[in-house]
């Protein structure tokens, strides 16, 4: 039967569904990452219940030009070179043009980014701690697949990817890249993340700072 009801009442609620089953884990000393924006008002309830320190994490999706939301890539922070799925790359038929003004955009968000959330704040080194990266879902994965790398070249070991739900296919693609997958609901989302909530609004700047400063 087709499902009508959002699975998460909002972002919030899905962290408070995913942190039981991190806690399971008992890891020693873990990080919370959060991916932002979205990922950040997960992230907080479960860096809540570990005890851990909620750590943003500076992911840029690269959307393709004329359809924005379709991720061919994302960029991290900390990384030289975008993580690309060369699928969609081929598929859309885009051009090292193309890749070059979607990322040269993307890059001054992000820098954009670093100001307004990483200002005066030092974050504690992941190197030889569990970190554990949290997304609102999962769609295509370039955001996460990025955001996972950057973190497993930075030393952090274990790497956890938790995310409120994601389709199969979507955890079988990024199951290479982290050392274990937490999802509190495996489905598909032909509706995209968004349908899979109540609320999803957009996060601003101002609640997003206030999440990662545990004021939110």
């Amino acid at each position: 039967m087709p499902r009508h009801l959002p699975l998460f009442r909002d972002r919030r609620d899905a962290g408070e569904r995913l942190a039981p089953l991190l806690r399971d884990l008992n890891l020693d000393r873990p990080l919370v990452f959060a991916l932002l924006r979205g990922g950040a008002a997960v992230a907080a309830p479960i860096a809540a219940a570990l005890g851990a320190p909620l750590v943003p994490l500076l992911v840029r999706k690269l959307g393709v030009p004329w359809h924005p939301e379709l991720a061919f890539g994302a960029l991290a922070e900390g990384m030289t070179e975008p993580v690309l799925n060369r699928d969609i790359v081929a598929s859309c038929g885009l051009t090292v043009a193309d890749i070059a003004r979607v990322e040269a955009s993307e890059a001054a968000e992000l820098e954009r980014r670093s100001r307004v959330y990483l200002a005066g704040g030092a974050r504690p080194d992941p190197r030889g701690r569990p970190a554990i990266l949290v997304d609102d879902g999962l769609a295509t994965g370039a955001s996460a697949r990025a955001g996972l790398r950057a973190l497993r070249a930075a030393g952090a070991a274990p790497l956890i990817l938790a995310v409120p739900v994601a389709p199969q296919e979507a955890i079988d693609a990024l199951a290479p890249e982290a050392d274990r997958l937490v999802v509190a609901e495996v489905a598909d989302i032909p509706f995209g993340i968004g349908g899979c909530y109540a609320d999803f609004h957009q996060l601003g700047d101002e609640e997003v700072v206030a999440l990662l400063r545990g004021t939110c």
